[in-house]
This record gives structure tokens, C-alpha cells and sequence, in this order.
């Protein structure tokens, strides 16, 4: 359940659909790619980058959908450069998430899968995010977890931070 009161893995079905036209409804697959971007924080934690839309007061984790040809890896610095300005370099592979969603105007329920990625800054600049998203920032990690609108999204967080620090234990 989300601070909004949604469970992340609900079918959005609108109550005008009875049994007859659920049968009937379609359902798609969907496939996106994101990471996980994270810096080094001032208390020695870390900052991970989220996107807002202020209209929804939703927070999320940059991502998006591949482009023919595309690879996982390409669509997700891709999509990550886009959403955020920021051009980054993928360090490890961090998880899988999955869910549902209804789109009224097609009547179709869409079954989602998104696959993340650790992520570090190489260049670019928050300001130069593309229109998606109205706000662009970078957070501690303790306050985005309990900000990110879709729970299974925090989750992913926490697998990234812990990847994170392992991979820092084994680099001293």
C-alpha cells in the first residue's frame, strides 16, 4: 500500500465493468527499463535522484520503455538521461518489479514488468530533464524511501542502497 492508500499490485478496473465485459477486456504486456541513481551524500549515506509531477504529487524512479533494438541497458540510460538530465553509467543490474494497470480508453488492463539498474553520474545536469516530470531533485535516501509513491518502487531503492554498500565493502 502507498502513502496514497493504492496497492501497487491492484488492477485498476472502473466499477462500470461487470463479469461479461471483464471477460472481454484485453490484456497487454508491458516492458520498462530504469535505474537507480545514487551519489555519495553529505553525512556519508546516499542521495538517489526522483522525479515528481506536481499535479499527481507522484514521486517516482526514472523509466521508461525501450525503442526498437534497444537493449535493457541502452533503454535504461536512455530513459534515465531523459527523465533527469543526468548522464550515468550502469554498475550492476539491481531487480525486477511488476504490476497492473487499467487504461480507460482502450478498456485494456496492461501487466507491467520494469528492470532497474545501479547507476552513477558521469556529467549532465538536473535542469535538463526532458517535459515528463515537472521536478527533478536529489534526496537522501532515507527521506525518498518514504516518498516514493509506489511501494514497490522503495523496495527497489533498498536492494539499491544495499548493492550499493556491497559493493564499496568489497572495494576497501
Amino acid at each position: 500500500m502507498n502513502r496514497l492508500g493504492f496497492s501497487t499490485s491492484f488492477h485498476r478496473i472502473p466499477s462500470w465493468i461487470h463479469n461479461d465485459s471483464a471477460a472481454t477486456m484485453q490484456t497487454r504486456t508491458a516492458i520498462s527499463h530504469g535505474g537507480v541513481v545514487l551519489r555519495t551524500g553529505e553525512n556519508g549515506g546516499y542521495d538517489v535522484v526522483m522525479c515528481g509531477r506536481t499535479i499527481s504529487g507522484t514521486w517516482q524512479l526514472p523509466k521508461g520503455t525501450p525503442d526498437p533494438g534497444e537493449t535493457p541497458e541502452e533503454t535504461a540510460l536512455r530513459e534515465v538521461q531523459e527523465e533527469t538530465g543526468l548522464e550515468t553509467q550502469i554498475l550492476d543490474r539491481v531487480g525486477e518489479i511488476s504490476y497492473s494497470f487499467f487504461r480507460d480508453s482502450t478498456e485494456t488492463r496492461y501487466d507491467k514488468s520494469v528492470s532497474y539498474y545501479l547507476m552513477e553520474v558521469k556529467g549532465g545536469d538536473l535542469d535538463l530533464h526532458d517535459e515528463e516530470f515537472d521536478v527533478v531533485v536529489w534526496r537522501d535516501v532515507r527521506e525518498a524511501a518514504g516518498n516514493l509513491t509506489f511501494e514497490n518502487e522503495s523496495r527497489i531503492l533498498e536492494k539499491a542502497i544495499a548493492l550499493a554498500q556491497s559493493r564499496e565493502t568489497g572495494r576497501t
